[in-house]
């Protein structure tokens, strides 16, 4: 008789029946499903609540799964000693960044905290691959992931074909045609989409899908993805093809739905644009394709970041510094938006940390991920090599998405990506490790997974403080008070430095505040606010160096403000200072 659904017993010779507890997948659901679907944010950040569920559930996750750890791991061995080396680099340069390159405290502690998280996910990972626990646990990832996808496959159907419905609290609204699921971005929900298909393909390998559910539920992440209209996603059903090409361990059947996928796709993306066109509805695909910048301004930003990695080529700009120096250093042609990110790993490492330490920190990463192949590929149990093979391949397409995007500066792709590559790298050492200090690691895991949780909860009580700047309830406190408070914050104090220079509120030390700011994401208002605070202190040239890179951007935001200029007729001795250029020799250097 076929199998019409979801199946129980696994496949394959030395398949094992053990499943996972049921609280773990309900948690892995938690973790990894239901920070992707949260719709409904507060300002001033449209993914905080994403974020922070994310570190929630993954502190309730870890914590169950650190009971049945085996602590007994040697962390600096192999690829997991690059991995947490190259982790803990990270979290120094962080360290670091308010001492060399004037960052804010609180953006620092941020950075350090969720690199702290990751090493604790990774460790999970390992620990729990050491104590032989991989396949069920990868399992309960597996049903979080595909219970995330289908829906995000769902909701950008709906996005697209019934955008009315899109209330912005249940499912968010976009526009432009594009599926970008409760993530808010195409590329996102992409990538989630591929990571669905993984998941997919190692729950049929298991016996857990399906022969029918199987490519119904795989046409249906598919459609979503075309839905998305992402390049990135396309070029990762490239790579979900070449692994059905390369594994010839999978089953012939799971190979040809793999090496299928890619075939499909302009199946699905040609009959989409027809029925786009028929319909008279707008399909987000077609704008993809007739775009003249097929980088969508990467090559732009890409041609920037070399130009500063020629001038500080040894220690970079500073962790976390990027948008500051780029934005104030001169670049004529320089792409319109404003930029916080390099949108590609290696050269946001190169910009920030400079040539040597980049190359490094690839270098750490970089054996890791070929240690990560290297323990799927080999093995006896073909359950765990299973599991393995599909977590490296999670963590490859996270890679080569960090190659055109920023998704591991998302902690729903971050924890995950960390744990898949734990689950890899725990399995390097099988030699028997020795019982001391194994007490004393199991508790350390518990305990960091135990403040994992408490953290998580710790910020969305820090992050109240700057909501009611920016949304105030009825019996909201004058918004001087509440600015007053929010700068206090812990981890957002930024949030309400920006009100307290963008509004006509009165504030004591504006200095202080624009110190702060400026390090988070320069954009329109805030420059002009500043330009204006340093011409008013007399800092003539400064104000204009901050404003003839404003001008740069060509943002219709600040017409206004240059206005006069072209009422000008030539009496440039009397015009403000913001159409004039300075007197002397000005970098970003000198804003730090």
């Amino acid at each position: 008789m076929p199998d019409f659904g979801f199946a129980t017993t696994p496949a394959g010779p030395g398949a094992s029946t053990v499943l996972p507890p049921p609280a773990w997948t309900s948690a892995a659901c938690v973790a990894v499903a239901f920070p992707t679907l949260i719709a409904f944010n507060l300002p001033p950040s449209a993914t905080f609540f994403n974020q922070a569920a994310a570190f929630i559930g993954w502190g309730a996750w870890a914590l169950m799964l650190a009971y049945a750890a085996d602590a007994r791991i040697r962390p600096w061995r192999g690829g997991l000693g690059a991995l947490l080396a190259a982790l803990l680099l990270m979290a120094l340069a962080a360290g670091v960044a308010p001492l060399w390159a004037s960052q804010p405290w609180p953006l620092a502690l941020s950075t350090i905290g969720t690199l702290a998280a990751t090493v604790l996910v990774v460790l999970v990972g390992a620990a729990i691959t050491r104590a032989g626990q991989a396949p069920q646990a990868f399992h309960s990832l597996c049903i979080a992931l595909l219970v995330a996808g289908l829906c995000g496959a769902v909701i950008g159907a709906i996005q697209v074909f019934a955008p009315q419905w899109t209330d912005g609290d249940l499912i968010a609204s976009i526009s432009g045609g594009r599926a970008a699921g409760n993530l808010r971005q195409p590329n996102h929900l992409s990538s989630l989409l591929l990571w669905s298909l993984v998941a997919l393909v190692w729950m049929s390998e298991r016996g857990r899908v399906g022969r029918i559910a199987t490519p119904v539920l795989g046409t249906l992440l598919l459609a979503g993805i075309v839905l998305t209209a992402s390049r990135t996603g396309m070029l990762g059903l490239v790579m979900l093809g070449v692994w059905g090409l390369v594994d010839r361990k999978l089953s012939s059947r799971t190979r040809l739905l793999l090496i299928a996928l890619p075939l499909a796709l302009p199946l699905l993306w040609g009959g989409l644009a027809a029925w786009a066109h028929h319909a008279q509805q707008v399909f987000g695909g077609d704008a993809q394709l007739a775009k003249g910048d097929i980088s969508s301004s990467r090559f732009g930003i890409w041609s920037n970041t070399l130009a500063m990695i020629a001038h500080e080529p040894w220690l970079g700009v500073g962790w976390g510094e990027f948008n500051f120096a780029w934005t104030l250093t001169p670049f004529p042609g320089r792409p319109v938006a404003f930029f916080d990110h390099t949108h590609n790993l290696p050269l946001q490492f190169a910009v920030e940390l400079g040539v040597p330490l980049a190359l490094l920190l690839l270098g750490l990463l970089g054996w890791a991920l070929y240690r990560a192949w290297c323990a799927g590929r080999d093995g006896e149990d073909p359950v765990v090599a299973l599991t393995l093979r599909a977590a490296f391949v999670m963590v490859l397409m996270m890679a080569v998405h960090s190659q055109l995007e920023y998704p591991l500066w998302y902690a729903y792709f971050l924890l995950p990506t960390a744990f898949a590559f734990g689950l890899c790298l725990g399995r390097e050492d099988d030699s028997p490790a020795p019982e001391t200090g194994a007490q004393r690691g199991a508790i350390a895991l518990r305990i960091g997974a135990a403040l994992l949780l408490v953290g998580g909860f710790a910020a969305v009580y820090d992050y109240n403080r700057v909501i009611v700047i920016f949304a105030p309830g009825a019996d909201a406190s004058p918004l001087a008070q509440r600015i007053a408070v929010g700068q206090r914050s812990w981890l957002f104090s930024h949030h309400a430095d920006y009100a307290a220079v963008t509004t006509d509120e009165h504030i004591a030390d504006p200095g202080h505040a624009f110190a702060r700011v400026t390090h988070y994401l320069l954009d329109t208002r805030l420059m002009m606010s500043w330009a204006r605070s340093l011409d008013d202190d007399g800092q003539h040239d400064a104000a204009r160096y901050v404003a003839q890179r404003l001008k740069e951007f060509h943002n219709e935001g600040s017409d206004d403000f240059f206005e006069v200029c072209d009422l000008l007729e030539g009496d440039t001795a009397a015009a403000p200072f913001q159409c004039q250029a300075p007197t002397r020799s000005i970098s970003y250097g000198d804003f730090k």
